[in-house]
């Protein structure tokens, strides 16, 4: 996701006629309104195309344009950001946000076929992407002629290529506990430092992320109920920022929202957060996470996000007599869909995700973050869940899930019994988020049952 807050590129009429004469291949790309400017008459003979993104489809998937150019008129009807783009025409958009809309000058082109994707992280693999045609091109050629479309063989070769890749090795890793400097009184100190650096999402997918510490997610900071916090925070990114623990009762003036509760932490500066961890409401403990709340909806999808926990979740007492009496493994999962890491598991996306190993009758404990922009129904093949706590406060009767919907800024408690060995597929179950035709992609991860 562009740093930038979704504003297409705007051009004045005599840039637009200097770009007419000297280069034709350049686009003129203007932000759409319900009151736009009277149309030339040479631009009113000009056709019209509208495009809409959404729902990780680009329709219509094939584009066909006449060779005196067009006008495409995209709309993203999605409920969250898209970006348009046709590398071999030049054209690219920055990110639209639900209900934008832009549109893009196609100038006079000799005839050809050309791919068209949306460029957020993710969302090509996902399904997000076409074909256009300029003039009398055959559907469905790219351009060395060759077909587009894979056979079953192909498909099949492609699909077994990724699924042997997993779990593939990148650099960096986040989410790993963070230990804390004891000062003399007692207090808990965390240092934290928001600072961009590239990240290998994936195989040789590198991207700047925004962080803390250098990773994505950021690290688990850990306290028990009672003690006392101090997180310093340094802000080394090129714009101001600021640490909200979301979840987590603190002072009015440790909420971490600036303007309101603080200034901006400015490029440069440091902040100290200080507080008395407490547990959740009717809780003995608290499950949040904490993240910018500063240009947050460009900063948290690129990674400024980690866990926080105070003390431990215990076990239901009605769930002992089936077998869940002691926890052998305890994962925070961090989902996202946006920004410069797009569809993710804890910073990473398939083969690159973290694999998890149980032996038979063994129990996990997973704690659900949600940190991009959608929701999205987390499924773990095989042994049913039962959910024990929602947003840190534990329900009165555990729930049995198979396929958890967890919403944006939701965080969910839920115990894992490993039942039959095996490799056990763990993904989101909007499928555009999981599958493509090249095999497995993104939210997807796999829980190993050792016998």
């Amino acid at each position: 996701m562009s740093k930038n807050d979704a504003r297409a590129l705007s051009i004045g009429s005599f840039a637009v006629a200097v770009a007419a004469l000297f280069f034709a291949a350049i686009l003129l790309i203007t932000r759409t309104s319900d009151q736009g400017t009277a149309a030339s008459p040479s631009e009113a003979a000009i056709e019209t195309i509208a495009v809409n993104l959404g729902a990780m489809k680009i329709e219509p998937a094939e584009l066909n344009i006449p060779t005196v150019g067009a006008h495409l008129k995209i709309v993203n009807i999605d409920t969250q950001a898209h970006a348009f783009t046709i590398p071999g025409l030049g054209v690219a958009t920055e990110n639209l946000q639900p209900g934008e809309s832009v549109t893009v000058r196609i100038p006079k082109q000799s005839e050809g076929t050309f791919e068209m994707w949306c460029s957020v992280p993710g969302h090509k693999d996902a399904g997000m992407k076409g074909t256009v045609i300029i003039g009398t091109a055959g559907p469905g050629m790219d351009h060395t002629g060759s077909g587009a479309t894979m056979t079953w063989q192909e498909m099949d070769a492609a699909m077994l290529k990724r699924a042997q890749a997993f779990p593939a090795k990148t650099a960096g890793h986040g989410g790993d506990r963070l230990e804390p400097t004891v000062l003399a009184d007692g207090t808990k100190q965390f240092d934290l430092v928001a600072k961009i650096v590239q990240w290998e999402v994936e195989p040789g997918r590198l991207v700047e992320a925004w962080t803390y510490n250098g990773v994505v997610p950021g690290p688990e900071i850990h306290v028990n109920v009672g003690d006392r916090v101090r997180i310093v925070l340094k802000n080394d990114l090129p714009e101001s920022t600021s640490l909200h623990l979301h979840g987590i009762r603190v002072p009015n003036n440790m909420d971490g929202v600036d303007p309101y509760t603080q200034p901006p932490t400015v490029p440069g500066d440091s902040f100290t957060y200080e507080f008395v961890a407490k547990a959740g409401a009717n809780s003995t403990f608290a499950t949040g996470i904490y993240h910018s709340h500063h240009n947050a909806q460009t900063q948290i999808p690129n990674g400024m996000f980690g866990a926080i926990t105070i003390g431990d979740i215990p076990i239901p007492d009605v769930l002992k007599p089936m077998g869940y009496t002691s926890i052998a493994k305890s994962v925070n999962m961090v989902l996202n869909d946006s920004g410069t890491i797009g569809l993710s598991l804890n910073g990473k996306s398939f083969p690159a995700t973290e694999p998890y190993t149980l032996k038979k009758n063994e129990v996990m404990l997973v704690n659900y973050y949600n940190e991009g922009l959608m929701g999205h129904p987390m499924h773990l093949h095989q042994p049913m869940g039962w959910v024990i706590a929602k947003d840190g406060v534990p329900l009165l009767t555990p729930m049995p899930t198979d396929t958890l919907w967890v919403a944006p800024g939701e965080r969910y408690t839920v115990l894992y019994k490993a039942i039959e060995p095996g490799v056990w597929a763990w993904h989101c179950h909007i499928l555009t988020h999981a599958e493509g035709a090249q095999g497995m992609f993104g939210m997807v991860t796999a829980l190993i049952v050792e016998p």
